[in-house]
């Protein structure tokens, strides 16, 4: 099995800057967005320096198989979500240092959902820390395979808003984990079989606080070109409103 993939960011119609970054590594089957925080640029330099530290950790780790785990790794995680969970990790602590060396980056941190893919094993692979997300679209149907770390989600999970409700709320950009601060993030990481004609979407929150999940399967269900398809994502959220940076990485298997 082999991947196909596009990514495309957009500053959006009302922010000055674009705080996201994303990495497409199809050397490594290694796909990244990261949702920077912090305003003045530094939010895209906890952006910036996330995605690089991933691929970076990744690609050092690509020989790495069950017969040579590092001991710090968990055993229970198959060795893609301990390469992921450790990138993560590492992309964490590489930005608290940026911080600690420099005052004027204080305050800055990030969110990032990562996608590691692998051919031979039909096998998909996803870590995350904060509210950027993952989608798989598969024969016609669209499902969501991260769960938000933000406030909002934890009350839509309590029953307490609907999730309409929770895309137009004042607090709806409030992370409950993320890179960058003092108390090291738990990483979310799982894996999934993929199959042919499956579609990944990783996304900033840029992207989902403009549409809705039906909103994007409706566009993801005119298949055809990635290209197209990843702008007809972000046209739609700006015209929505574009209030927030909007970053789409689309990735398809192919036989």
């Amino acid at each position: 099995m082999i991947f196909k993939s596009r990514g495309l960011t957009d500053r959006g119609l009302r922010r000055r800057h674009n705080e996201d970054q994303f990495l497409v590594r199809e050397d490594l089957t290694l796909y990244v967005v990261a949702d920077g925080m912090g305003g003045h640029a530094a939010g895209e330099v906890a952006a910036d320096l996330a995605v690089k530290e991933v691929g970076r950790i990744i690609e050092a780790t690509r020989g790495f198989d069950d017969d040579t785990w590092p001991e710090e790794w968990d055993a229970r995680r198959s060795v893609n979500a301990n390469r992921l969970v450790n990138a993560i990790l590492s992309a964490h602590r590489r930005v608290t240092g940026a911080v600690e060396a420099d005052n004027g980056l204080r305050g800055m941190g990030a969110t990032i959902v990562a996608a590691l893919l692998d051919g031979a094993r039909e096998q998909l692979t996803v870590a995350h820390v904060g509210d950027s997300r993952a989608y798989l679209f598969r024969n016609g149907s669209m499902q969501l395979i991260t769960s938000d770390h933000s406030w909002v989600h934890e009350q839509v999970i309590a029953g307490l808003l609907s999730e309409e409700a929770a895309r137009n709320h004042p607090l709806k950009n409030v992370v409950t984990r993320a890179l960058g601060g003092a108390q090291e993030p738990l990483v979310d990481a799982n894996d999934q079989g993929i199959q042919s004609e499956d579609l990944l979407l990783l996304c900033s929150d840029g992207l989902n606080t403009m549409l809705s999940d039906e909103d994007i399967s409706a566009i993801l269900t005119r298949g055809g070109d990635l290209t197209r398809l990843a702008y007809q994502l972000v046209a739609e959220a700006n015209r929505r409103g574009g209030v927030d940076n909007i970053t789409v990485i689309l990735v398809r298997a192919m036989p």
